[in-house]
This record gives structure tokens, C-alpha cells and sequence, in this order.
């Protein structure tokens, strides 16, 4: 029986924070050109250790000792490609959780087969908009490059779908995001509409996403606190400004003010 989507609270959310702060996880990111920058200052902010390694010997090493990868597609190349499919055999050998982001997934061959290629690896998470959702369970065409064309309720269903057939757990972004592992599904409040100006707001969750994975207990939830993580440093930032380019020194600082509190 698959039910209606719980909300996620921040009661619950409190502790795996805390827990997160506590552990400091390093984080192989195998990410795109554009948003490396922004991705690794996220995680500095919130005491997570970012690492970009894309040499194919380097990242088959470094997915092994790492305590989560994450995958995202968005500048693939073929040789990007080798290196990312050799992370992530090195990271089920060693058992380390990895995620995938299947930025801009649908009208173009390349990263759309890769993408079917890594699902059928089981992602401890896959973390995308309502479109690349969509685009991935093959029931739409995809977004408007990276910028997605539903709303995220619109894809609730493919991500339920998804998340059973290849025993993940699916994150669907959104101005509420839904977390799922195909029966049970969160809802997650938070955000703001200016973290879709400022590059790479997603491809960073996806991140934080891989950080929360490594942590024990209930993935569900841990992907959920990541989301929750991400939209209440949003709404802290955009309280204070209503434009981008302030917003995103204010986003990192709200992070790194959250994580401050985590550790009191």
C-alpha cells in the first residue's frame, strides 16, 4: 500500500544534523564544470569535506576511500563518462553510498543511456527536478535543458515508481520537495523561488544529498533532512535579500549558521 506523502518534521530533522555535523563526511564529488565552486563551499559550510577527482585510476582510488560519491552528469563528456562509471564500480565494492544526478536527462543520447545505465547500478539515491524525473522513468521528453517544465507533484508518481523498481531512494525537486523510496514518501517545506537564479543550487543539494547518505539509520529520512537542510538555509537568506547574487553569499552563510546551531 503506498501511502499519501508524510510532512517532514523539523523535530526529526534536528538530530540527523546534529549527527551529520558531528561526523563531517568526505564527499567525492564527481560533478559538473559550472557548479563546482558553489558545491564544495556548501558542504565546507555545513563541516562536510569536498573532493573533485575525475581522473579514472584517481577516482576508482578515491570512491573507495570516500564516505559517499556523487554523480552528476551535467557537463558529461565520454571520457567523464569512463571515470564516473569506474567511481561508482570502486564505491559498490567498497560499499559506499552513491548518488546520482541526472541533470538535463531526456532528448540527448548520451547522458540519457548513461543515466539507464547507472540506474540498473541501484544509486543509494537519485536526486533531480520534476522533468529529469520524469525523463528518467521514461515517461517525458525531459525539461528545457536544466530547468524543468512540471511541477514536482507532477512526478511523484514516476519517482515512486523508480525508487521500487531499482530499490532506491528518488528526491524530487521542487517548491515543496517529495522524498520517497516507493512506498513511503516525505514532503519536505522549505526554499525559496530565488535559489532557481543562482547556478547550481540543485547540483549542491545533490551533493549534501551524498553527504546524508553515508549516515546511518533511515536513508529516507537522512535524504529528507538533506533537502530540509538546503531549504531552510533558502528561506533564512532570502529573508534578508531579493536578489540572486546577495542570496547566494547569504544561502552558504545560512548554511554554516544551521550547522553552528547543530553543534550547540
Amino acid at each position: 500500500m503506498i501511502l499519501q506523502p508524510q510532512r517532514f518534521s523539523d523535530a526529526h530533522f534536528a538530530p540527523l544534523l546534529a549527527r551529520f555535523v558531528q561526523r563531517q563526511p568526505l564527499v567525492h564529488c564527481m560533478t559538473n564544470d559550472v557548479v563546482q565552486n558553489l558545491t564544495a563551499n556548501v558542504l565546507l559550510a555545513l563541516h562536510a569535506s569536498p573532493a573533485m577527482v575525475i581522473d579514472p585510476e584517481e577516482a576508482a582510488q578515491f570512491a573507495a576511500v570516500a564516505d559517499a560519491l556523487l554523480i552528476n552528469i551535467g557537463t558529461l563528456t565520454r571520457d567523464r563518462r569512463d571515470a564516473m562509471l569506474a567511481a561508482v564500480q570502486a564505491a559498490e565494492s567498497a560499499q559506499t553510498p552513491w548518488v546520482l544526478d541526472p541533470v538535463a536527462v531526456g532528448a540527448l543520447r548520451l547522458r540519457s543511456a548513461f543515466c539507464q545505465q547507472l540506474l540498473a547500478r541501484r544509486p543509494a539515491a537519485v536526486r533531480g527536478n520534476a522533468s529529469e524525473i520524469l525523463a528518467l522513468a521514461q515517461r517525458d521528453a525531459g525539461g528545457r535543458g536544466v530547468d524543468t517544465r512540471h511541477q514536482a507533484e507532477a512526478a511523484l508518481d514516476a519517482a515512486r515508481a523508480l525508487a521500487q523498481a531499482h530499490q532506491t531512494i528518488v528526491a524530487v525537486s521542487g517548491e515543496v520537495d517529495y522524498v520517497t523510496d516507493g512506498q513511503r514518501t516525505l514532503s519536505v517545506a522549505g526554499g525559496s523561488a530565488l535559489m532557481t537564479r543562482v547556478v547550481g543550487t540543485g547540483c549542491a543539494l545533490s551533493a549534501v544529498t551524498a553527504a546524508f547518505c553515508s549516515l546511518p539509520g533511515d536513508r529516507l529520512s537522512n535524504v529528507a533532512s538533506a533537502c530540509r537542510v538546503m531549504g531552510g538555509a533558502g528561506e533564512r537568506a532570502a529573508a534578508q535579500t531579493d536578489a540572486p547574487g546577495s542570496f547566494a553569499t547569504l544561502l552558504i552563510d545560512a548554511l554554516w549558521q544551521q550547522a553552528q546551531e547543530a553543534r550547540a
